[in-house]
């Protein structure tokens, strides 16, 4: 009986054309970051259930594939709750695993830690353009460093790697979670209802601020509460210069903001303008939320025109670690939307620079062992000189055959007949 062809849902097939740029932008994202010092590692795809459901991920907490007990530790009949039946789960970003593997190996790594990883992750989300069940993450981390060098360090390592790939005229978004609750208490929001504050803020790019205000409406808030909260972000709306902006609004805020959260998003956003070598803006945005629980500090989201929406982001999580091991590290990672950057590039009908020139060498079906030796030698020497060439035999249908090898770019064809 055949089996049945039926996709993974909400999971996909890499064709080769896909898998070629795939390839090419890794090879690019690997090389860049080396340069700014990160070194590679890698954690396993699964975790333990309790790493993973520490209420650390937020929304992400609910997606989880998890994974039953094996062999007699599965015990179907007689468990009464799901946690007598799952033991591990597929991790849904690369972030927590990277700081239980600091916890566990922070003796023989140094400080500060320049971490990249590059894996695949899983959410039971719903799929939709540039959002997969399974997908590539692209994680930079620094850990152990306090100061603000390290979202400079993570900025300007990302955007150079957009840039060498081919975007340009992006932007940065930048808050800071400690400016979120300083608007929040300025408002006369109640502390315990931040979370629900933010989730309604979150959507203010696709309900605007008017829909902002509804959703609080509707939820209970007060009116005078919602207006002077509404009111800080019309404050700064329309201003071009992220470091104005930040003065404009810490003013407003006075002492239910720091000052020193002031002068370290305002030092970012100078540092990076100023050093950048890659074609984009950083915006600051009052309105960013980020729905990861563990950030704590400074946050930031790649915004790039022609997707629409986010394209990769971060921010700073220094308490994570401390859930591990008790003691508090430092920690800021940026991570680069992998799929949607590939979708971007193949929507615009991406060519990998400098590729070699592709020939096909297509050879009779009934082409003697002792000539075919003299085409393979042929074709061993042309690779030596940098070019791609495949061997093939040749189909029935030869001028189907390189139809197909055109579409996947090959330019050249030297034909083989036994004459």
């Amino acid at each position: 009986m055949a089996l049945a062809k039926k996709p993974v849902t909400g999971m996909k097939d890499i064709l080769p054309e896909e898998m070629q740029i795939r390839d090419y932008v890794i090879g690019i994202i690997k090389e860049t970051y080396r340069n700014f010092g990160f070194t590679p590692i890698e954690t396993p795809c699964m975790e333990n259930i309790a790493n993973l459901s520490s209420k650390q991920g937020g929304e992400n907490e609910k997606l989880i594939f998890k994974v039953l007990k094996r062999g007699e530790k599965l015990k179907l009949e007689a468990a009464e709750t799901e946690a007598e039946l799952v033991d591990m789960g597929l991790r849904y970003d690369l972030t927590l695993p990277l700081a239980r593997f600091y916890s566990n190996n922070a003796n023989n790594l140094p400080s500060p830690f320049k971490a990249l990883q590059i894996g695949s992750v899983w959410r039971a989300d719903r799929p939709q353009r540039g959002r997969y069940r399974q997908f590539t993450q692209c994680d930079i981390d620094i850990l152990g460093e306090p100061s603000n060098l390290a979202e400079i360090e993570l900025i300007l390592a990302t955007t150079e790697t957009l840039g060498r790939i081919g975007f340009e005229k992006f932007e940065i978004r930048i808050n800071e979670r400690r400016v979120l609750k300083a608007m929040a208490a300025y408002s006369g929001f109640a502390e315990e209802s931040n979370d629900e504050v933010f989730i309604i803020l979150d959507k203010m790019d696709k309900i605007g601020l008017d829909g902002v205000a509804e959703e609080l409406r509707k939820n209970g808030f007060e009116k005078e509460a919602i207006d002077r909260y509404l009111a800080l972000f019309q404050r700064v709306e329309g201003e071009a210069d992220g470091v104005k902006a930040v003065s404009v609004l810490a003013d407003t805020l006075g002492e239910y903001l720091e000052d020193s959260v002031r002068i370290s998003l305002q030092e970012i956003i100078e540092c990076v303008e100023q050093t950048k070598t890659a074609d984009f803006k950083m915006v600051f945005d009052p309105t960013l939320v980020r729905g990861m629980g563990y950030y704590t500090g400074t946050i930031f989201e790649i915004a790039i025109p022609e997707f629409g929406g986010s394209c990769g982001g971060g921010g700073r999580y220094d308490k994570m670690i401390g859930n591990f091991t008790g003691n508090n590290v430092p920690a800021c990672g940026f991570s680069i939307g992998f799929e949607r950057i590939i979708l971007l590039l193949l929507e615009k009908g991406f060519q990998i620079p400098g590729s070699p020139r592709k020939t096909a060498y297509l050879v009779e079906k009934n082409y003697p062992a002792e000539k075919l030796c003299d085409v393979l030698k042929q074709a061993q020497e042309a690779r030596k000189c940098g070019r791609q060439i495949l061997v093939a035999r040749m189909n029935k249908n030869k001028k189907f055959q390189k139809e197909k090898l055109t579409a996947e770019g090959y330019t050249e064809f030297l034909e083989f007949f036994n004459r």
